[in-house]
């Protein structure tokens, strides 16, 4: 054994006594020793201790510390000298004691102190069982963290019920909507085909026909339901049979061979295979219980999840919640609708006006979200779509499908509105303003009520086209009156007519007995049927710096007087501010459709003041959302449509309908009238003559029309011929000629020359004495 001796050091210089330090003991591996004398070799081992030799007394632990003498150079503990005292020491082994010199390691390891005695075992299991008590405490605190077994088991648990679920639910929630979205409808149609008369024939035939269509696409929107569910029941069904089996397999074989202990076997196995499962946390891309959940990161859209949304938005508290009424679900379209009620004292227009803010909250774009006022006011409706409305390509308008004539006094459609349903205005007794941006769409969204009325053979058009370009030009053949040209004085005097037809229109009225026209009264007296009058921008009319205040005080008569005589007006502009058009004139145009607009303040001079800060703003409209258009025409709020759209071809094709339809109906306007026609329409003799004078010029035509000159004598022949008294003195005292006009020109195939009347001195004596237009 070799000792450990402590590091020298100075002896203290100060006089007061330093505690000396314990020095530390290595036991290090010994010796074995040698015998005496020389005559041992390494084969033999007679020498060493054996089972015969006496057994060596190991003395105890001493209890005391030993005393460190006053060498410190040398610190060595009795306790190693005790217990070393001895070259040999008895080992038990096997039953047996084999006398083992301790200093031999080569057999097997020195034995610890604490294994020689009891209290030394005591101290041992006491270390063991502290350092068991503390692991089951760690244990214990790591359960609530994301590594605990309870919370692993738990999200085991809820991933393999998420996986049972699946998605399928969505689906038929989907086929439920659109089930019974046309399930209603079929149920219209049915309602419709029902009350519509036999005697009208053809409605009666189309209304049937549309109930049949509807009724077919319910059955089968029901069938898909029904076939939805049965997949979704199935689906699950194989699943739960997969992700719950094998526990309750394990769980009941357990407790039928084992009983308690069986049992708890079973559950033990269940609680590892879940925890299993469950061991990873969600990671941010795969954590379906976020704090955050986004429509634009494609979320399902719940009630804890509305709830969020309009706490950011600001409409609740933040200790506030909705009250669902109509759960979260998705339409056809992929969109997401619910029914909430706010929580009491808040109205709807404080969610309408946070469109914005919801959008933001939702993470869409604002065009995305529609959210209106439903039968009450604390009741509102969401529309949230899954792609920006109005992008995608039009679907052809209604009016392509019309059989028969159409019927301007019913429901027009306008467009569908961002659910895809149609959305439809009455204009009787009502006047209209469109406006919007150049390019937003204004001419074709205009179509939607001038084809509307132009198959219509009843109604009478009248319109003014203020841009002096083609848009109505396609329409002139069915008006009445027409000014194409963009000039303001003659609008004015167009404008200075349809007032004189009012008063002639309530004077009738006033014949009958009747306060308004009406569809039957119409239909009785030609004279009362509906009249639309168009106006397409109207801004270059009203400023004018001559006729534009008088255009205004005009068209306010028409609007504001006009409606009960069957006068319907509607003005398109670009920015009907109070410039442009006199609020008013503007306040009394009741159907309001505000196409998008640059400004917030562009959009309120279509809808009214106040409109865009409670939520209504055509300035929210995409550039991409050509057509689209706040209107305002039937119920409290504005309603996002797009216009029905029609292409150029499908506008001849309509307006060739509408023509043949009014010439069978006997109201397609005449052309011009001829100046002949004219002239017999005065029942003069002198005019009687000139018509005859006329016709005979185009009997003799020429290679590009009428001839232009024609010898007197020959023109007195035909006249006498056609029955009429005449000589060449009276046609020359009818027709006044200049002394370059009475020159003879060359004639006939001999090419005598002879005197004779041009034409165009004929038209002009016929309009300048009976005061006609050529």
């Amino acid at each position: 054994m070799t000792e450990n001796h402590a590091e020298p050091h100075a002896p203290s210089i100060s006089s007061t006594p330093v505690e000396p330090s314990i020095a530390t003991v290595t036991f290090l591996r010994p010796a074995i020793p040698a015998p005496a004398d020389d005559s041992w070799s390494a084969d033999d081992w007679s020498a060493l201790p054996d089972d015969s030799d006496p057994a060596v007394v190991v003395p105890p632990m001493p209890t005391v510390a030993p005393s460190v003498g006053p060498d410190d150079r040398t610190v060595v503990l009795d306790t190693a000298r005790v217990i070393l005292k001895e070259a040999t020491a008895p080992v038990p082994v096997a039953g047996k004691v084999e006398k083992v010199d301790l200093d031999d390691f080569d057999d097997r390891p020195l034995i610890p102190a604490w294994m020689h005695s009891a209290e030394g075992w005591a101290a041992w299991a006491g270390v063991f069982a502290r350092a068991r008590r503390r692991d089951f405490r760690r244990w214990v605190r790591r359960q609530p963290t994301d590594k605990g077994h309870v919370r692993q088991f738990g999200r085991g648990t809820r991933r393999a019920h998420e996986w049972v679920v699946g998605f399928e639910g969505v689906r038929v929630q989907s086929a439920a909507h659109t089930a019974h979205v046309l399930t209603r409808e079929a149920r219209l149609a049915a309602r419709s085909a029902r009350f519509t008369p036999r005697i009208l024939g053809s409605k009666k035939e189309l209304a049937m026909k549309a109930a049949e269509r509807a009724t077919k696409a319910a059955e089968e929107a029901v069938a898909l339901h029904k076939k939805a569910k049965k997949d979704r029941n199935r689906a699950r069904n194989l699943r739960a049979g997969v992700a719950y089996g094998p526990p309750l397999t394990a769980i009941g074989t357990g407790y039928v061979m084992g009983g308690g202990l069986g049992l708890a076997a079973g559950l033990l196995s269940t609680f590892a295979g879940g925890a299993f499962v469950g061991r990873t946390p969600y990671d941010e891309d795969a954590d379906w219980t976020s704090d955050w959940r986004s429509l634009g990161d494609g979320d399902r859209m719940t009630a804890p999840m509305l709830d969020q949304a309009f706490r950011a938005a600001k409409v609740i508290g933040s200790e506030e919640t909705l009250r669902v009424v109509q759960m979260p679900m998705l339409d056809a379209s992929g969109a997401w609708t619910a029914v909430l009620d706010l929580p009491p004292g808040i109205p709807a227009k404080r969610a309408i006006r946070a469109t914005d803010e919801l959008a933001a909250a939702f993470g869409v774009e604002e065009a995305q979200v529609s959210v209106s006022k439903r039968g009450r006011s604390g009741r509102i409706e969401l529309y949230v779509s899954r792609d920006l409305p109005f992008t995608d390509k039009a679907k052809p308008g209604p009016l392509l499908a019309l059989e028969a004539a159409a019927n301007f006094w019913g429901p027009i459609s306008i467009g569908p509105d961002v659910r895809g349903l149609p959305i439809s205005i009455s204009v009787v007794e009502r006047s209209g303003l469109i406006g919007g941006e150049p390019g937003a769409g204004k001419s074709a969204s205009g179509n939607t009520i001038l084809l509307a009325a132009a198959l219509d053979p009843r109604v009478i058009l009248v319109l003014a086209d203020g841009k002096g370009g083609g848009d109505l030009e396609p329409f002139e053949h069915l008006c009445e009156c027409f000014e194409g040209d963009a000039d303001p004085e003659a609008f004015h005097e167009l404008l200075k007519e349809q007032v004189e037809d009012m008063k002639r229109r309530y004077a009738l009225l006033k014949k009958l007995g009747k306060r308004k026209v009406t569809e039957e009264l119409a239909a009785k007296y030609p004279e009362l049927r509906q009249k639309l009058i168009w106006v397409d921008e109207l801004m270059f009319y009203t400023t004018d710096e001559e006729y534009g205040k008088k255009i205004t005080k005009l068209l306010r008569n028409l609007v504001s007087r006009g409606r009960a005589a069957g006068i319907i007006t509607f003005c398109a502009t670009q920015k009907p501010g109070s410039d442009v058009v006199d609020t008013s004139l503007r306040d009394l145009l009741s159907i309001r459709w505000a196409l998008r607009c640059t400004t917030p303040e562009a959009s309120d001079t279509i809808l009214g003041k106040g409109a865009a800060a409670s939520g209504y703003s055509a300035k929210t409209i995409q550039s991409e959302m050509r057509g689209a258009g706040l209107l305002w025409a039937e119920g409290t709020n504005p309603t996002m449509v797009r216009a029905d759209y029609y292409t150029d071809e499908q506008v001849e094709e309509l307006l060739a309908r509408a023509t043949e339809w009014r010439r069978k109906a006997g109201t397609l306007p005449n052309g011009p009238v001829s100046l002949v026609d004219q002239l017999r329409a005065q029942g003069d003799e002198d005019a009687l003559l000139l018509a005859a004078v006329l016709d005979t010029f185009a009997a003799h035509t020429a290679e590009d029309g009428p001839a232009e000159w024609l010898p007197g004598q020959l023109l007195v022949d035909d006249l006498k011929a056609a029955g009429h008294t005449v000589t060449a003195e009276k046609l020359g005292a009818l027709i006044v000629r200049t002394d370059n006009e009475k020159a003879k020109r060359p004639w006939g195939p001999k090419g005598s020359r002879v005197t004779g009347y041009p034409l165009a001195r004929v038209e002009a004596a016929a309009t300048s004495r009976f005061g006609l237009t050529a």
